[in-house]
């Protein structure tokens, strides 16, 4: 049965009217219109409906709706304005240093599991902000490709660590 819940999404509060159980995907992509999150496997297998809760990388296919209420959800569309946040920079930027290291690299094929290497780089990256190739690979092992292009992807989340310390020392 539908209940009305209040959530916030990428810096904005939302109520929405969904069932409780209703996996978070379901409400970001088809309520809130957000594409950025994306149904993969349905499993929490793959990582492609990756977000942020409170900054933590969570898989939004299996996580129901109303584990969500009172924290601050970030898909792949807010991660400028939840970096600019945890900056206190004055502007948003366009992108998030680990976008930008998608560009800067050209890292993907399809782009179809992009957003969920972004979040998990990103909340890897709080914990680990200056990786090995090795350590960013294994904090990100969990996300498929199906373009199994993982070099590639690898060298692009390495730009963006490289751009995030960049930024910050900029600061």
């Amino acid at each position: 049965m539908a209940s009305k819940l209040k959530i916030r999404v990428n810096e904005r509060v939302t109520e929405i009217a969904s069932a409780p159980d209703t996996p978070l995907l379901y409400v970001l992509s088809d309520e809130l219109q957000l594409q950025g999150p994306r149904f993969g496997c349905g499993l929490a297998q793959c990582g492609s409906c990756s977000v942020l809760l409170n900054g933590e990388e969570i898989r939004s296919c299996v996580t129901p709706v109303s584990a969500v209420a009172g924290k601050s959800v970030t898909t792949l569309e807010g991660l400028p304005q939840w970096y600019a946040k945890q900056k206190k920079l004055r502007t948003v930027p366009a992108l998030h240093p680990v976008q930008q290291g998608v560009i800067d690299e050209q890292g993907f094929q399809c782009a179809f599991c992009m957003s969920g290497f972004l979040m998990a780089t990103v909340g890897f990256l709080k914990t680990n902000p200056n990786p090995t190739r090795q350590q960013l690979a294994h904090g990100i092992s969990g996300n498929l490709c199906r373009c199994q292009d993982y070099n590639k992807i690898l060298d692009a989340m390495m730009r963006g660590a490289e751009n995030l310390r960049r930024a910050a020392s900029h600061a």
